[in-house]
């Protein structure tokens, strides 16, 4: 099947309208990326996961965010940590895209993690924790190069405009190296 772009589901960890992990996803999904098209799937209205409400008739919000999900090509989770962790709002919405059972609408989709701190260490224990989660759910992860982005409230304007020049081309390279593990990992190949 002949593509124009691969499509990228990109998932926000932070729920608060001025972060910076939506400050990095509004900055990439910005970007004119030859090979991929971003679009943020919100997770904001999402109840907590329940199985009980895993009935023919699931919350519509949970059916909703499994159909976007499903139609992409891949996803890029972009995360701050919580007490060395995800937040709970994305394990959350992880947990309502791999239910019901035999019903994972992430399974075979390749994957990458930006996670970013205003400290140094760029968020490494939610990177490394989500890690843990995505194996699970059989998504092929970007391995290298990793993204700890670090001392990122320096990295925009109150707007959201990105200033370092440097994290810039980091972040070009990242996705550029996230298009070819999309290209090794899925059946949908976009036109040259």
């Amino acid at each position: 099947m002949q593509k124009e772009k691969f499509t990228v589901a990109v998932i926000v960890g932070s729920l608060r309208a001025a972060s910076l992990s939506l400050k990095m996803a509004d900055f990439l999904c910005n970007q004119q990326y030859r090979l991929l098209a971003l679009q943020i799937i919100p997770i904001n209205d999402l109840s907590l996961y329940n199985e009980d409400r895993e009935t023919a008739q699931p919350p519509r919000a949970w059916q909703k965010f499994r159909d976007c999900i499903r139609e992409q090509d891949a996803v890029l989770f972009i995360t701050p940590e919580y007490n060395r962790s995800v937040p709970a709002a994305l394990k959350n919405a992880v947990d309502i895209g791999s239910a019901p059972h035999g019903h994972n609408v992430f399974r075979n989709k390749p994957a990458a993690i930006i996670s970013l701190s205003p400290g140094k260490m760029g968020a490494f224990g939610a990177n490394h924790h989500l890690r843990q989660s995505l194996v699970f759910l059989d998504m092929p992860t970007l391995q290298q190069p990793e993204a700890y982005i670090g001392n990122s409230e320096a990295l925009f304007t109150t707007a959201g405009t990105m200033t370092d020049g440097h994290t810039r081309d980091y972040l070009a390279g990242f996705m550029d190296a996230f298009a070819g593990w999309i290209s090794r990992h899925t059946q949908a190949k976009p036109g040259r």
